[in-house]
This record gives structure tokens, C-alpha cells and sequence, in this order.
């Protein structure tokens, strides 16, 4: 029998590495000659580098860059030779993570350090960039990383602004005169899996602004800057950001990548089943286990088990999905196409109780499904 293990992580849990441990402990318990194919995957966003430096050979390259706020901060990213593609993750320089409570506030924030980390990929040597743009501090539609790669933002009286959320608004002219030649000759692929316009009600500051400081005049300030630089880059670049789906991720860092890099936006668990040849690699199983913390309707838009469905669906491969806690009822799990579904936990619990248990709890929950399943096998 041949298993593929697929999970994303359990957030603060186990990592997908750790549920790939415990279910095949599991599985060998019941069937010790089974094909056991681990596969840790990973949407784009947080904890894909560790993945896919798992899986590729890729080399970490520690790097120091700045942070949201312009300060020295020690950034990783993956170079993996062979391919002359660098991964990187946006959050790493300009992520919520580098930041304390007190400091969280969008209309100061810049992206300026992954502007920084995009370039010192191009410097090693980098053919192919992949940008994952998720946990960003961030609402400065990407200017700050394109200040970084040579861009020059000005105001009406030719000063150059600083590029960070507040000041999108002051901005009349971009001078492209001074960017970095080779960035023309690179591919860059940006790992996005959220849909939001670049402004109004459904854009960036309205949706993302509260969770990274934003008051509601803040919101009101930010998207106005949004929707002026939106004009800006129409006047400019004849490109309608607006219009794209995905535009608002990031803080608007969704459009930048698409005017100041010329990149296309990709859904995340695409780019990373693509780079470790996913399809290929479950042909002829005959169950594929899955799970993440959390199963709700979130989980359906464009997240890994989402993606992980629609791969083995495509040859007929059975899902099992184990996960810490699940919030969805029979007519979802019908609609998303899994065949199992199961919460850990083994008795009624806290939180902090059930993730602190959740290794030895997946190990029972996998053993038992193994064996259901093997006696049908």
C-alpha cells in the first residue's frame, strides 16, 4: 500500500515534519511494509522555506536587511543552486513577527528590506525569485522594496518621499531612471493566495490595515493613498492595478510586485506542489493523509489542503484529513471532495491542552484509521 503524508503544519503544534513522524509511526505499527511518501507541503507563506528547503537541497543565506521600521534585522532566505532560483519570504524583513505590539502601525511601516533581500538574490546570482508575500507589517503598496531596487518616488515639488504607507498619498511622479538593470532579465513569481482589490472597501486598508495598528482614521488616510497611487501607476505604467485580483495582498504589495517587478501572482500551494513535482509523486497512492490545525471553510480558498484535494481528485486518490479541531459539517466536507476527516483530540480539552498532546494524538488517530483501512486494502 503506498501513503503519501501531506500535511501543513498545526500552528505552534507540530510542524509538518513532526506530523509526518507521528503518522508514520502509525502506519508502520499496523503495516510495516507499507510505501510511506513524505511531503510536507506549505502555501507560500509562513514555514515554506523550512518545506522546500526540506525537499529541494536549498542552501539558507542569512542576510542583513531592514525591518518595518528601517532597523537592522537578520533576514533567511533559500538559494538553491541547481535552479538559480532564490525563495524568499516577504515577513522575514517586513513581517508583523519582527515587530512588538507597541510598534504595530501601518502608516510608518516599509517594505523596504524585501526590496533589499530581492536584491541581494539578484547579486548571488538569482535566474528565479519566488516572493512569498504573507504576515506582512506592511501598507506601503510596495514602494519601499522598489525604493530598494532603484525606484524613485516624488512629490509635487520633486522631493523624493519616504517610502511608507502615509506618504502614497504625496506621491506625483515615479523616476525609473536609476533601476537595477538586471531586475528586467529576472523571472519573479509572487506566492499570493489572497483575492482583495488594491482599495475601498474590500482593499487593503479596510481588511488588512486593523490588524497591523491602524486607527480608523489611519484606514481612511491609507486607503486614499492606495487609490492615488493606483492613479499614479495608470498615468505612468498604463497598468489598471484595481483590476487584479490579488492586487490588495500585502498591504498593496500585491500590485508593487506587479508594476516595479513585472511578476505574476500565483496561488502559493500551486508554486510549491509545482517546485516538488507533487503530482507526480502521488501517482498510484493509495490514500494521501493531510491535516492543519484548524478545519474550517477558510481552509477551502486557496489554502494547501484545498490544493492537495484538487491534485488528488484529478487521479482518484482518496483524502484523509486529521486536524486539531474542525468547524465544518457533512455537506462541506461533500463539497471540498474529502473522504475522511477526523480531530485529534481523544478527550474533552483547553486549547493549550490539546496542542500540547497533539503528537501522541495523531499517532492514535492515524493508527486507528490504518487499521480500518488496511482490512479493506
Amino acid at each position: 500500500m503506498k501513503i503519501v503524508l501531506a500535511p501543513d503544519k498545526f500552528k505552534g503544534a507540530l510542524t509538518g515534519n513532526e506530523f509526518c513522524d507521528a503518522a508514520t509511526e502509525a502506519i508502520q505499527k499496523v503495516m510495516p511494509m507499507a510505501e510511506i511518501v513524505r511531503l510536507p507541503l506549505a502555501d507560500g507563506g509562513d514555514g515554506t522555506i523550512e518545506i522546500l528547503a526540506n525537499h529541494l537541497q536549498g542552501e539558507l543565506i542569512k542576510v542583513t536587511v531592514s525591518n518595518p521600521l528601517f532597523q537592522p534585522v537578520e533576514a533567511t532566505y533559500l538559494w538553491i543552486e541547481a535552479k538559480k532560483t532564490a525563495f524568499i519570504e516577504m515577513a522575514e524583513a517586513s513581517g508583523m513577527k519582527l515587530l512588538k505590539p507597541e510598534e504595530h502601525n501601518c502608516r510608518k511601516t516599509t517594505t523596504y528590506g524585501t526590496g533589499e533581500l530581492i536584491l541581494k538574490a539578484i547579486e548571488k546570482g538569482a535566474e528565479t525569485i519566488i516572493l512569498g508575500i504573507g504576515g506582512s507589517a506592511t501598507n506601503d503598496c510596495g514602494i519601499g522594496m522598489a525604493k530598494a531596487l532603484g525606484y524613485t518616488f516624488l512629490d509635487t515639488h520633486g522631493n523624493e518621499v519616504k517610502p511608507i504607507g502615509e506618504n502614497l498619498k504625496d506621491i506625483q511622479y515615479i523616476d525609473t531612471s536609476k533601476v537595477t538593470p538586471k531586475l528586467a532579465s529576472i523571472q519573479i513569481q509572487i506566492a499570493c493566495d489572497v483575492k482583495n482589490p488594491l482599495y475601498g472597501i474590500n482593499g487593503a486598508a479596510h481588511v488588512y490595515g486593523p490588524q497591523k495598528g491602524a486607527t480608523k482614521q489611519d484606514v481612511e488616510l491609507l486607503d486614499r493613498g492606495l487609490n492615488h497611487i493606483a492613479t499614479v501607476i495608470q498615468k505612468q505604467f498604463n497598468i489598471d492595478v484595481q483590476t487584479i485580483e490579488g492586487s490588495g495582498a500585502a498591504g498593496g504589495m500585491g500590485a508593487g510586485t506587479i508594476v516595479f517587478l513585472k511578476a505574476t501572482l500565483t496561488s502559493g500551494i500551486e508554486l510549491v506542489k509545482n517546485l516538488l513535482h507533487f503530482d507526480q509523486r502521488i501517482q498510484n497512492a493509495d490514500w494521501i493523509i493531510t491535516g492543519e490545525g484548524k478545519l474550517d471553510n477558510q481552509t477551502f480558498s486557496g489554502k494547501t489542503i484545498a490544493g492537495i484535494v484538487e491534485a488528488a481528485e484529478k487521479q482518484n486518490i482518496p483524502v484523509a484529513v486529521f486536524c486539531g479541531a474542525t468547524d465544518i459539517d457533512i455537506a462541506t466536507q461533500e463539497k471540498l471532495g474529502v473522504s475522511y476527516v477526523n480531530a485529534i483530540p481523544t478527550v474533552p480539552c483547553d486549547l493549550p491542552y490539546a496542542m500540547k498532546h497533539s503528537y501522541k494524538n495523531l499517532v492514535y488517530a492515524v493508527y486507528n484509521f490504518i487499521k480500518v483501512v488496511s482490512h479493506h486494502s
